[in-house]
């Protein structure tokens, strides 16, 4: 019997601590549901006049923002499933109240890229947004071709000459330019918990599957 003892260990504890994984990841999960619908909440309240300040601690607030765009922008690369490749347009706007702002005015197919934009007044509702895209990996912006990897809101307002702040338009009232709205919402934050339990708990059932192996083997040797 005390040949079986320590697989028999190793097998318990091993699917203990994979099992307690996989449990950790379902209650992940659950916290990662919570925080989706407050998000989602937030996104769908009632709108305000941009606040005079304004900082990360307000993501997805709701706002509504007019004035005119200046012709500047941003061409960030991006893409749907309806429509493939294109990008999104980031653009300098000012508020009626003098306050030049970034505007997300969304998405344009590759071919339209190159369309006139120029200025144009326009009613906006949308989000305040720091959308977290910048990884080590993400490519600097070609500058001279204006094309950006990702939405880095710090160095958009440096190049465009505005304060950090973005709006993500949901609804614009004005002439769009051909410019589809693309809304913040929360289909673009991960929530891969359930599919990290499931493998924990597959790894387990191997674990399990070898120590009963292992002491079959055990038992089949000869003295």
């Amino acid at each position: 019997m005390k040949r079986y003892l320590f697989p028999l260990i190793l097998g318990i504890v091993g699917c203990a601590i994979l099992i307690n994984l996989g449990l950790w990841q379902l209650r992940r999960m659950e916290w990662k549901e919570t925080m989706l619908a407050r998000i989602e909440d937030r996104i769908a309240a009632p709108a305000v006049p941009l606040p005079e300040t304004v900082d990360p601690s307000m993501k997805y607030m709701p706002v509504e923002v007019s004035g005119t765009t200046t012709g500047d922008e941003i061409d960030v690369l991006s893409g749907t499933k309806e429509q493939g490749g294109g990008y999104q347009i980031v653009s300098r706007f000012v508020t009626d109240d003098g306050r030049a702002i970034l505007l997300d005015r969304g998405f344009v197919p590759q071919q339209d890229r190159h369309a006139e934009r120029g200025p144009t007044r326009l009613s906006v509702r949308g989000n305040l947004h720091w959308p977290d895209e910048k990884a080590g990996s993400t490519p600097a912006p070609n500058l001279d071709e204006n094309i950006w990897f990702a939405r880095d809101v710090p160095a958009m307002a440096k190049h465009l000459d505005t304060e950090p702040i973005l709006v993500v338009a949901s609804a614009v009232e004005g002439d769009a330019q051909g410019v589809q709205p693309i809304p913040v919402a929360v289909e673009g934050i991960p929530n891969n918990h359930l599919s990290y339990a499931l493998q924990w708990f597959m790894i387990a059932a191997v674990w399990a599957g070898m120590t009963v192996g292992l002491i079959w083997r055990i038992r089949q040797r000869k003295y």
